[in-house]
């Protein structure tokens, strides 16, 4: 059969379009997600490899044999498989299709296999080029990917000349397939690169818009969660996920019970009710997201029959130990079919409230932690306190009713102080003036035998500190150091400013300090742990001590707590 330049032409082009509509397929899945960058990791690479081997095989099979050539298009591959995939990829995809063309047979069968090996490296070192460049984009620019298989077309046909024997009939095999070649493999590579930035256009949109509902979710949901798991905080945050995924519905549930409901069928799915729905147990019971799409998964609204919506997502959220505290569901009507986006979005979007759940469990518990603390630390001062407060009142009241009125006045003090003060922070000049209180009770308890010095800058008065912990440093300094003492004892307290941190120091003449096995006594620890959860590790308390000469308690807080 006479072959004519216009009958193969339209032969290679029929055969572009059978490549490029599988190329196209191909696109739609994940397989070619590493195609849409540049290709650098060891794993894309591989995958680069062998999607451009088997484009390039399938422009083999796909030619038209013409004489003992083939008109054929692997240059597509191999130049393209090099393009992206840099030269170590290039020169294996054209090996791979060299040796594959070289299997067909035929007088061409050495040159053609030779052709595409250089097409592949032709494409390799345009990567390294424009990489060096700094020009990554161009990589997928359709016009340079069709001028440089254009070339690799040309190279390819020279290699022909150069090999095949007798030289006659190959310059006349390569007169007639030259045209058709060097058109169709120029638009088929033009056009696969377009096929890559379509679809790499299309995973960056889907990107943005996931990205944009999933920051305005969390912006607009930050912290709700955090002041309760409760059906009004639910109830604010299903509303946030309504409006800004516009799914059907939004549900959110403890284990047992429906905590909030909006959007299609909010008739009958009421917030209060017992949970009923068969799919929501499951996936709390197994910790397993459950999706029913109503037509490869069935789903029915568990009471009623009517119920409008069609397609239902149920994703667990989860707090400590990877135990289920509850669901979010997600639903379509029957006339929508449920979007990939937010189906993944979903997902996210459990693990946002689960982490606000978590975390508000945890402020939660950490709150009435302090507050156990501080009621312990009453605990121990109070009883022992109020005994030799009362003690040393009763002796000075026949002596000095005077001095007996002002002792019972600063006790009333410390005492309102104490009942007055259990929440988290305080500012510094009100923690001296509890300590103040306490100590007016030492000296006259301990007359001539205690002197105190207090110097605190007005300027530093306002620094907030954790509640009620001067006076069990001030107190531990009395009762296990001065108290202790055949010579007089002496305190003092100091506060001063180090760059960004208020200092305390809390220091007593008796240099008694021992430190326990276990650490600090139970007041210090206390002290020393609650200015840690408020503040930090880097701040709290520590101790320094000569034996018989002093024993020096330092608190650190930082001063921008005076603004909190």
């Amino acid at each position: 059969m006479q072959i004519n330049l216009v009958d193969l032409s339209l032969v290679l082009l029929q055969q572009m379009c059978v490549y490029l509509v599988v190329a196209y397929l191909l696109s739609r899945t994940k397989f070619f997600i590493p195609l849409t960058h540049v290709t650098i990791r060891p794993p894309h690479k591989l995958a680069c490899y062998v999607i451009f081997s088997l484009f390039c095989m399938m422009g083999a099979i796909l030619g038209m044999p013409v004489v003992h050539a083939i008109a054929n298009t692997p240059a597509i591959g191999a130049v393209l498989g090099g393009l992206l995939g840099g030269p170590v990829v290039g020169v294996a995809v054209g090996i791979t299709g060299g040796l594959y063309r070289y299997s067909l047979g035929g007088s061409f069968a050495l040159a053609a296999a030779l052709g595409i090996v250089a097409q592949g490296l032709l494409g390799g070192l345009m990567h390294r080029h424009l990489i060096r460049k700094g020009k990554v984009r161009t990589l997928f620019d359709p016009v340079k990917a069709g001028a440089l298989t254009f070339v690799g077309v040309v190279l390819e046909l020279l290699i022909d000349l150069a090999v095949a024997r007798p030289f006659g009939e190959t310059l006349e095999i390569v007169l007639l397939i030259a045209v058709p070649e060097l058109i169709a493999n120029t638009l088929g590579a033009a056009m696969f690169i377009g096929i890559l930035l379509d679809r790499r256009a299309l995973i960056e949109r889907q990107s943005s818009l996931f990205s944009a509902k999933a920051l305005a979710i969390a912006a607009r949901a930050d912290g709700v969660l955090r002041r309760g798991f409760n059906q009004e905080n639910s109830m604010t945050v299903a509303r946030i996920i309504y409006e800004e995924t516009g799914v059907g519905a939004v549900a959110i549930t403890d284990r047992e019970k429906i905590l909030a409901f909006i959007g299609i069928g909010d008739d009958h799915h009421l917030p209060g009710t017992r949970i009923s729905s068969a799919s929501t147990l499951d996936a709390i019971a197994n910790n397993e997201v459950i999706y029913a799409d109503g037509n490869e998964v069935a789903y029915q609204c568990s009471i009623s029959p009517t119920c409008p919506l069609g397609a239902s997502l149920v994703i667990p959220l989860v707090g400590e130990d990877s135990h289920v505290i509850g669901t979010i569901k997600l639903y379509e009507p029957k006339t929508k079919l449920f979007s990939t986006i937010n189906r993944t979005l979903g997902e996210g979007i459990a693990k946002l409230l689960s982490s606000q759940i978590l975390a508000g469990r945890y402020e939660q518990q950490k709150a009435m932690l302090a507050q156990a603390e501080i009621k312990l630390l009453h605990a121990q001062v109070n009883p022992h306190f109020l005994f030799n407060a009362l003690n040393t009142i009763a002796a000075v009241t026949c002596d000095d009713p005077e001095k007996a009125r002002d002792l019972i006045g600063d006790l009333s003090t410390f005492f309102r102080m104490n009942l007055k003060r259990p929440s988290q922070i305080a500012p510094l000049a009100e923690e001296i003036e509890h300590v103040n209180a306490y100590l007016q009770i030492e000296l006259a308890r301990f007359s001539d035998s205690l002197s105190v010095d207090i110097d605190i800058p007005d300027s530093l008065g306002r620094v907030r500190l954790p509640a009620f912990t001067l006076q069990p440093v001030v107190e531990n300094s009395i009762k296990h150091g001065t108290s202790q003492l055949l010579r007089p004892g002496h305190v003092s307290i100091k506060a001063r400013q180090e760059g960004e941190v208020l200092v305390v120091d809390v220091e007593d003449n008796a240099g008694l300090y021992e430190p326990k096995p276990t650490g600090q006594g139970l007041g210090m620890s206390l002290v020393d742990r609650r200015i840690k959860n408020c503040f930090g590790p880097s701040y709290g308390v520590t101790v320094a001590s000569e034996r018989d000469v002093f024993t020096r308690i330092t608190i650190r807080v930082p001063l921008e707590a005076a603004s909190k």
